[in-house]
């Protein structure tokens, strides 16, 4: 493939894939760091982009930032500014990213698992987390500009009050803004947002919300922390490690997944345009296995449905069966209203959630 060729000749690969321990924060030290860079790409760059965009693109990318404290390493400096180069590092993947027209990007930024770290590893990296969080605070115009909305997914109620407050503030801050969306995966493992999926559901039952029956794996799914965005199309992991290290497991059943061997703080466009390009060349299958999934969750949610309707005819009925238009229209109506108690669920759901950040604002 010609378009290949090409790329292969101006992608540098770091061909190393040493294991490193994964799901760091990607910090910054400095509060004069940007989160989104201003500029454009050079006329090779854009040349590329072009070529690139005459295919199918990903809406939606995901990173796992890997490699930091390796190439903190690798160059002989402090873990700390191997935290620095990274979050530079995502600051200019952003910008990559809005001028190739990929209008939201998912990071793990903090696994669950970083709390087993030492004390003084873990404190460090809060202050990090809570001079980011300030910056993004100082940069609200500059958000707005573009149309920035930062969304902050996890049990943010591990993490120490002063920095869940800063959270707070940028989330409000930016939530109306609809142009492009940056999520950050913060305190967050993919088994502890699928149990806590599962306990909301028993919430909403517990509520009577919803009934039992109306559990389903399409409501699971938006009960997560991710529910207002779709699926990534691309996850992308640097460093060389081959897993997914607990990240966007229920997400990305149906994404295309790169490995990369560059460390992330020496990431560069080309890295990107190789992992779209890999995207490309495995679109139509996943296409594919996608509508297939979404026909096969619609005939578990009809078949469901008909169900509960046959157990409620039963109970109702005297013995005489339906004719096929009467079990048509009690079908339509258990399934309306099935569909009004789901919706007044979420909608219950979302105002909880609503309420944690805006509590946490009013306590400033």
């Amino acid at each position: 493939m010609e378009v290949r060729g090409l790329l292969d000749n101006v992608i540098p690969l770091d061909k190393e894939a040493d294991v490193v321990v994964s799901c760091e924060l990607e910090g910054c030290q400095s509060l004069k760091m940007s989160w989104i860079r201003e500029g454009e790409l050079n006329l090779i760059q854009k040349l590329s982009a072009n070529v690139l965009k005459a295919g199918p693109m990903p809406k939606h990318v995901a990173f796992i930032m890997d490699g930091n404290r390796r190439y903190a390493r690798k160059l002989h400096v402090e873990r700390q500014e191997g935290h620095t180069q990274g979050f530079d590092k995502l600051a200019e993947t952003l910008r990559w990213c809005l001028n190739l027209n990929i209008l939201e990007v998912t990071v793990y930024a903090f696994s669950i698992e970083n709390f087993k770290r030492s004390k003084d590893e873990v404190d460090g990296l809060m202050e990090l987390a809570k001079q980011k969080f300030i910056r993004l605070l100082e940069e609200q115009e500059n958000l707005e500009k573009r149309g920035v909305c930062i969304r902050v997914l996890g049990d943010l109620t591990l993490l120490p009050q002063d920095l869940q407050q800063h959270i707070a503030r940028a989330v409000l801050a930016t939530r109306n803004h609809n142009k492009c969306f940056l999520n950050v995966c913060f305190a967050y493992t993919s088994r502890h947002e699928i149990a806590n999926a599962v306990r909301e559901m028993a919430w909403g039952v517990e509520q009577g919300h919803i009934k039992s029956s109306d559990v389903s794996e399409a409501l699971l799914s938006q009960c997560l922390y991710t529910s207002n965005s779709p699926n990534p199309d691309l996850l992308i992991r640097t460093s060389g490690e081959v897993r997914l290290s607990d990240f966007l497991l229920w997400q990305t059943s149906h994404s295309c997944l790169v490995f990369q061997s560059v460390l992330w703080p020496e990431y560069t466009f080309w890295n990107l345009c190789e992992a779209i390009l890999q995207y490309q060349l495995n679109y139509r299958p996943l296409q594919k296995a996608r509508d297939h999934h979404r026909e096969e969750q619609a005939l578990q949610q009809l078949e469901a449905d008909q169900a509960c309707v046959a157990d409620l005819l039963q109970h109702r009925g005297n013995g005489k069966p339906l004719d096929a238009q009467r079990r048509q229209e009690a079908l339509l109506q258990y399934t309306a209203s099935r569909e009004h108690r789901v919706q007044d669920f979420l909608c219950a759901l979302q105002h909880k959630r609503d309420t944690y950040f805006t509590d946490f604002k009013a306590g400033l």
